[in-house]
Parts: structure tokens; sequence; C-alpha cells
């Protein structure tokens, strides 16, 4: 039976896009690059992400294409049964992912509807991060918000490729930067936001530290969701004629130019306020809310903020779901939508646990660190980099001759390609693997 294909070539760029534009783009990138550095780490991450980070994303999209199918069955046509490890350490991966991360999205969902009713608009932080506190630890909301935004994934990636994920793609990334660029205008008239651009963006070599090129290294890498086989998946619905390498310069630029284009919205308004530019939940649902209280039309800024925020967890959860989904498809012949259903549901269960971490198993810890922690570092900082290396390995080592062919690489950069695949990519991201451990 023939392979469901995209149904257009744009469909894949923004849908693959989508996988790896998330929350992590809109509230890590701009905060470490701007206590990094600002622009030094910015061109040293540009310059990692347009050799490294695409390499890797190369890889997955032509093993994908080449098999054919999902990760786990992609290893094993290509290579060997051995091989499967490597896929099933993507699929785990991204299950584990999946199941916080849609408790987070759940959070969003959550500050959007207050915003939209305006229990967010506040002046005062301490207020604001009760509120959170609130929030994330009432075991019925954060239950019921989880339950909802793995819903919406599910509806998404039933619906299948062309209908379900490629349009989303279509409809959600264009959303997402008209939003984005909306909120940039609004930040960059504030006074005092050139202070904020500044951190962002003028170089300070003297935080060039073995630690910050570390750092570099796995936003690298990781921006780009290489490692799990995401990309795989996707690749596997690609077409004889695409070309690779234009498709995957235009993936990577889009993603770099939406983490920029955060720091962009984010900081001058952080900046022109006095804020603490801090990463993470803190400065999503704690600090920006205090930056809209103080605008004209602040209430309906934040609604446009959180949408925004539910876009990009949105497309990059539907990338974990077809992840895991394609599994038992490929593997057993399931259905897609008994398989979509399947994964989301024990995926919520899963994500229980996580959801309540903060709440009535806040005291349940592991090595310091509650379950939605616990699973994050798991995920993150282990099955992720294992990931990356193994199908480095796996292009560079194994399959070389395929890859070469599906890139259809001239013989002047098949030679340095392969020595990322073989000896640069594995090194590094082992170093990173070894730093964050």
């Amino acid at each position: 039976m023939s392979r469901t294909q995209w149904g257009s070539r744009l469909g894949f760029i923004l849908a693959s896009a989508g996988a790896t534009v998330g929350l992590g783009s809109i509230w890590k990138f701009p905060y470490v690059t701007a206590m990094n550095g600002g622009g030094a780490f910015l061109l040293i991450y540009l310059l990692l992400t347009f050799t490294l980070g695409i390499a890797l994303l190369l890889a997955e999209i032509a093993i994908g294409r080449a098999a054919a199918c999902g990760a786990v069955s992609a290893f094993a046509r290509l290579g060997s049964r051995r091989w499967k490890l490597v896929g099933y350490a993507g699929v785990l991966c991204g299950f584990l992912v999946f199941s916080f991360y849609s408790v987070v999205g759940g959070w969003t969902l959550g500050y959007l509807l207050r915003a939209l009713d305006g229990r967010v608009m506040s002046n005062d932080p301490a207020a604001l991060a009760r509120l959170f506190g609130d929030y994330v630890s009432n075991p019925f909301e954060s239950l019921l918000t989880h339950a909802l935004f793995t819903g919406l994934t599910l509806l998404v990636v039933m619906c299948g490729v062309q209908k379900g994920i490629e349009r989303a793609g279509k409809v959600l990334m264009p959303l997402l930067f008209l939003l984005m660029l909306g909120l940039i205008a609004r930040s960059l008239t504030l006074p005092g936001a050139e202070a904020g651009v500044a951190a962002l963006l003028t170089p300070d070599f003297s935080k060039v530290t073995p630690g910050m090129l570390v750092e570099a290294l796995g936003l690298a890498f990781f921006s780009l969701s290489v490692g799990a086989g995401c990309m795989i998946a996707y690749g596997s619905y690609l077409g004889r004629d695409a070309k690779l390498a234009g498709a995957a310069l235009w993936v990577t630029g889009l993603t770099t130019l939406t983490s920029v284009l955060a720091g962009l919205m984010i900081f001058p308004a952080i900046y022109a306020f006095g804020l603490d530019p801090q990463a993470g939940p803190g400065l999503t649902y704690m600090t920006m809310p205090v930056v809209f209280n103080h605008l004209p039309f602040g209430q309906g800024l934040a609604a446009a903020f959180f949408l925004l925020l539910l876009m990009a967890a949105l497309t990059s959860s539907v990338s974990l779901l077809e992840l895991v989904a394609v599994f038992p498809i490929d593997e057993w012949g399931v259905g897609r939508r008994k398989a979509t259903l399947l994964i989301c549901l024990l995926v919520f269960c899963a994500g229980v646990p996580a959801a309540l971490s903060f709440g009535p198993l806040a005291g349940w810890k592991l090595f310091g660190r509650n379950v939605f922690e616990l699973m994050d570092y798991t995920a993150s900082n282990i099955l992720l980099p294992l990931g990356g290396i193994g199908t480095a390995c796996f292009a560079g080592w194994v399959i070389w001759p395929t890859m070469r062919a599906e890139l259809k690489l001239p013989s002047a950069l098949a030679s340095g390609v392969r020595f990322i695949y073989c000896w640069a990519a594995p090194i590094l991201i082992g170093l990173v693997l070894v730093y964050n451990i």
C-alpha cells in the first residue's frame, strides 16, 4: 500500500517548522542568548545551527524518506533489527515529552482563558506568582486543561497528514508570525526598549566560555527537534521529487527566525519596565502579564500573546503525537484513528502525575526532582542526546551510500557532511550529554 504524502512542499516546510518551533523557542532562547553574551552567543549559535544542526535535520528527513516509515521501522529497514533501539529511544522520548508538554500546553490554554476574562492583568509580580502557583497546584484545573490540550492535538493528527497536520501548519504558522510581528511592533515602541534589543543582540565576547559554547551546541542540536525522530516521521511522507537540502534550509531558517523574533518581542518590553528577564514559566506567566497591564489594550495583547504560545505548543505536540502514533501504524498495522486515540489516552494517563507534581504529588521526588522535572530531565538530557548520537552514527557509518543518494551531495560537500555524522556530531552531542548530566 502506497504511503500518504504531503500535499505540497510548502505544507511540509510549515508543518516541520511548526514541529521545531515550540515554547522553548519563545521563553528559553531569548533568555539564554541575552545571558550568554547576546550577539556573540547568537553568532555562535547560528554557525552551529547551520552546520551541525541542519546536518542532523537532513539525516532524519533523509532516513524517513528512504525508508518510507517511522523511526523504529526505518532503522530496521535501512540497517538491522538491533538499530531499532535508536528508534525505540526516540519513541520513548517523544512519549515522555508529549506527556509533560501537554501539561504545559494546558497551562497556556488556561492562561489564554484567564487573559480573556482579565484575571491575569496585574501590576504585582508577587500576586501573579500566587495566581500561577494556585493554578498549577489545583488538580482539577491542571488535569482538565491537560486533557483539553491533548484532545486538541488528537483532533489534528487523527485527520491525517494532508487534512490534519499539513492544514494545521499552513494555518497556525502564518498566524503565529503575524501575531508575533504585531507584538514586536508594539514592544519596540516602548520607552527604554532599546536596552532590551541591546541585551539580545550586542556582542559581548567576554562571556564566551566553555559552558556558553556547550549551551550553544545544545540549542543548535535540539532547537531543531533532532534526536527523537519527529523528522523521520515527517520525512517519510515526502515524495521522491522533493529537494531535501532546500527544504531543510527553509525549516532551519524559519525556526531560527522565530527564536530571534521572540527575543525582539519579549526583551524590549521586559527591559522597558525594568522587570526580571527570567526564563521559563516565570517569564511567561508571571512577568509578561505585568508588561501587558501597563499598555493600552493590554488585555487584548495578553490574549494574543497566550494564543501565540498555544499555537507554538500545539504545532510541536502534533509532531510528537505523530512520532509516537506512527509506531503502531507501521509496526502492527493499526489504523490511524485507533492509534492516535490509544496513544493520547496513554499520554493523558502518563501526564497525570506530571500535572499533579505541583499539587497533591509535590512531595514525590526522586534525586531532588518531582515527577514533571524527572520526565523532562530524562527525555531532554538523556534520551534526546542518545538519539542524536545514534542517528548521526547510523547516517555516517551504516547507510552513508543511501544518505549521499538521498541528499544528492556533490563530492566537494560529501566528505565534510560525512565527517559531521561520523565524528563531529557524536563527539559534540556527547559533550552536551555529559555536561547536562
